[in-house]
């Protein structure tokens, strides 16, 4: 069975991550976000799977491949055009994507299943693809309900008793929302929608296709189902899922290396004296990582392989990613560091070499910046961090 991933997005509300990282290869735990999509449709019998790609389509595909290793056949649409011989991504739109597949050579022919590239899911696909053809329906949202005071982050779907879809409302508030059941981006499609879509244009599922299929009157319904679904947005919707797979709440993704004592997992050759680090789950450390004697490390925290963190250093509810080095006697409090940026969990960032914080948080591959006491002391205050 057919299938198509979407991960054409710059992922512009997840940055600074996506600076360097398209939203589908965000780790959880080390592992992208679109691996577990793959494992999800592999297992449901998807096997034959299309994805569209644009911004940093390069990481993507020389991740991925083929597909051979994950049990699938991958085949990549890239959108975009060569501009001195870079790539320029220009991105089609959800519903324009598939249109270029489609207009390329006529790959979907039957009944098929479209994943937005960047939420952590645990559907029963069988179930919905078997619920979408006792419909007749041509096109099919999966939605989910979720509590009253949660729908202005969300588009709203509003149907029938029968499930047919008959209007959308975009983030409306509390008092004014018609339903709880929320668009997924998970979809179940018939090829004859394909129709509906103009060709060489950028054309969206949500904001255009659908509404044209509630004027023309189309078999379109949508159905709420329970299950896990993260949708990985913003750069708190990151934290969210980091902490709940740490914590257990999400349980579908497994806590990848080993448990070196309760709530503590490590990769390999993590070099720690444990009798002289304060280390309070759940806490990940990824392999090749150094805690050195003094450290403190409070979960839930995610410290990615090839880390660095000295001594007298605090790292308390935090995601580090690999290849950073936390000075010493620095403190992270519900702080993200990938790469030269700090982010906290409403998404502010700070770019460290910008501002002259190379001595606090660096590369761990780079010698560290020296600072005098006083220059740490008034850096570190733009930071909220302890320079002693």
């Amino acid at each position: 069975m057919k299938a198509m991933i979407l991960a054409a997005g710059k992922g512009t509300r997840v940055r600074p991550i996506t600076y360097t990282m398209p939203k589908p290869m965000m780790p959880i735990l080390q592992k992208p976000v679109m691996e577990f999509l793959l494992e999800l449709l592999r297992q449901h019998g998807f096997d034959q799977i299309m994805v569209n790609v644009s911004h940093l389509a390069e990481e993507i595909e020389s991740y991925f491949r083929d597909g051979q290793r994950f049990g699938v056949q991958i085949a990549y649409s890239f959108e975009g055009r060569i501009v001195e011989g870079t790539l320029v991504g220009e991105a089609l739109g959800s519903a324009g994507g598939m249109k270029k597949i489609q207009d390329f050579y006529p790959f979907f022919d039957d009944t098929f299943v479209v994943l937005c590239g960047d939420a952590l899911i645990d559907l029963d696909l069988t179930a919905a693809v078997k619920w979408h053809k006792s419909k007749g329906s041509i096109a099919t949202i999966i939605m989910k309900s979720v509590p009253k005071e949660e729908v202005p982050s969300y588009g709203v779907v509003v149907t029938d008793e029968e499930g047919r879809v008959k209007a959308f409302q975009e983030k409306p508030k509390v008092d004014e929302a018609l339903s709880t059941n929320i668009n997924t981006g998970i979809y179940i499609f018939e090829p004859e929608v394909l129709n509906y879509i103009p060709s060489g244009s950028e054309y969206d599922i949500g904001s255009q296709l659908f509404p044209k299929l509630v004027e023309l009157g189309a078999p379109f319904y949508a159905i709420p189902m329970d299950f896990e679904w993260v949708d990985i947005g913003k750069v708190p919707d990151y934290w969210r899922a980091i902490r709940g797979v740490l914590s257990g709440e999400i349980k579908n993704v497994q806590i990848p290396g080993q448990q070196v004592a309760p709530g503590i997992y490590t990769g390999l050759n993590v070099a720690v004296n444990w009798d002289k680090v304060d280390i309070t789950g759940p806490v990940y450390i990824g392999g090749m990582t150094k805690i050195e004697d003094g450290a403190k490390i409070v979960g839930p925290t995610m410290i990615g392989p090839n880390c660095w963190i000295c001594s007298g250093a605090t790292v308390e509810n935090s995601v580090i990613f690999e290849w950073s080095r936390l000075g010493p006697g620095a403190r992270l409090v519900d702080k993200l560091v990938f790469g030269r940026y700090c982010v906290d969990k409403t998404g502010a960032t700070i770019d460290v070499q910008a501002a002259a914080l190379d001595w606090l948080i660096t590369d761990a591959r780079q010698t560290p910046v020296s600072q005098t006491p006083l220059e740490r002391q008034a850096i570190a205050e733009l930071l909220g961090t302890n320079a002693n």
